[in-house]
C-alpha cells in the first residue's frame, strides 16, 4: 500500500469566479482520488485533503500554479483518505463562517487589517518581554478548547464560530483592547479573520500565530505554552504531539481525563461529549444529560474549518 497523508490549507485571495475554481479543484482531486473537503469563496480557498503522497503533492504543484494560490502554506499530518467519507467541493459565502462576508476585505496580501503573524519562537520571545501583558486568545469553537489549548488563554463560550462577531460587539473583552493579543486556531484560517475583526473594533495590538496551533505544535510538541490535544475536523477527531501529551479533558460521567469526543447515545440529541475508555461503553442513554443543551458542542463532522 502506498504511503498516506493529509494535507491542511488555505489562501485568501480575491477570485472573480469561485464556481470555476470549483470545477477545476474537483476535476483536480478526483483525478488524483482525494477526500476531504474543500471550501471556495470570493475571498479564497481552505480545505483538508488525504489521500497518496505522491498524489498530494502532485495537488499542491497543480494548485500553486494558479497565481493567487502559489503562497499557500501546506501543512502536513498523519492520516488517510479514508479519515473523509467522500470529497466535498462546494461554493459558499465565506470560507470559514463568520458571517461577516461583507466585512471581510481581501486583497493580493490576503486579508486587509488581519493580525501580524508570527512563528512559534517569536511567539516566546514576546512572552518573555512582554509577560502578563500578552493574552492568548482562542479563535476556536469552545468545545474544541476543553481537550486542547495554550496556557492561561482568554476562551470565549461560542456555539459555532458566526458567534464572534457578537461577542467582541457586545464589549466583553474591552479589557483587553489595550494588550497585545495573540489569536490562535487549528491551522491559522480562522485567525486571519477574527484578528481583522478585533483590530476593526479598537482592538490595538493584534498577532496570530503563523500556521496556527499545528505549526506551533510541530515546533515546541508538548514543551512549550501548548497544552492538550488538538481538536480535528475529520475521522481522527484529536491528534497530540508528542508521547507525554498531558490529558485536560475531563470525561463527563466519571470525571476521569479523556481527549475523546463521543455522540451523545440520545438519536435526538447527538452532541459530542467527553468519555473514557470505560464510560464509553456505558454510553447507551436515551434520555442525555440537561447540561448538553447548553453545552458548547456540535456535531461530529459539521464543521470543516481550520
Amino acid at each position: 500500500m502506498k504511503p498516506q497523508k493529509i494535507i491542511l490549507y488555505y489562501g485568501f485571495t480575491p477570485l472573480d469566479d469561485p464556481e470555476a475554481i470549483r470545477l477545476w479543484q474537483r476535476t483536480l482531486c478526483e483525478k488524483l482520488s482525494l477526500k476531504g473537503r474543500i471550501l471556495i469563496s470570493r475571498h479564497g480557498i481552505n480545505g483538508t485533503l488525504g489521500g497518496d503522497l505522491d498524489d498530494l503533492r502532485r495537488y499542491i504543484a497543480a494548485t500553486k500554479e494558479f497565481p493567487g494560490f502559489k503562497g499557500i502554506d501546506f501543512k502536513w499530518s498523519e492520516g488517510s483518505a479514508d479519515d473523509f467519507p467522500r470529497l466535498r467541493v462546494r461554493v459558499r459565502d465565506e470560507i470559514v463562517s463568520f458571517g461577516a462576508s461583507e466585512e471581510l476585505e481581501v486583497d493580493q496580501c490576503g486579508v486587509v487589517g488581519s493580525g501580524v503573524h508570527l512563528k512559534p519562537q517569536e511567539i516566546h520571545e514576546l512572552v518573555v518581554r512582554r509577560g502578563d501583558d500578552v493574552v492568548f486568545f482562542d479563535a476556536r469553537n469552545a468545545f474544541e478548547a476543553e481537550i486542547g489549548r495554550f496556557k492561561n488563554a482568554v476562551v470565549p463560550h461560542v456555539r459555532a464560530t458566526r458567534d464572534f462577531a457578537s461577542v467582541l460587539d457586545s464589549g466583553r473583552y474591552d479589557d483587553l483592547k489595550q494588550k497585545a493579543v495573540v489569536t490562535y486556531c487549528t491551522g491559522g484560517v480562522r485567525c486571519e479573520v477574527l484578528s481583522a475583526l478585533m483590530t476593526r473594533r479598537g482592538f490595538e495590538e493584534v498577532y496570530q500565530i503563523g500556521g496556527g496551533i499545528v505549526r506551533y505544535g510541530e515546533t515546541y510538541g508538548d514543551d512549550g505554552l501548548w497544552e492538550g490535544s488538538l481538536y480535528l475536523f475529520d475521522a481522527r477527531m484529536h491528534h497530540e504531539f508528542s508521547d507525554h501529551s498531558k490529558s485536560i479533558g475531563a470525561c463527563e460521567r466519571c470525571g476521569a481525563p479523556t481527549s475523546q469526543f463521543h455522540n451523545c447515545a440520545n438519536l435526538a440529541c447527538r452532541k459530542l461529549i467527553l468519555l473514557c475508555g470505560e464510560c464509553e461503553g456505558d454510553n447507551v442513554a436515551t434520555k442525555c444529560a440537561p447540561h448538553h443543551r447548553d453545552n458548547y458542542v456540535v456535531e461530529a463532522g459539521s464543521h470543516s474549518q481550520v
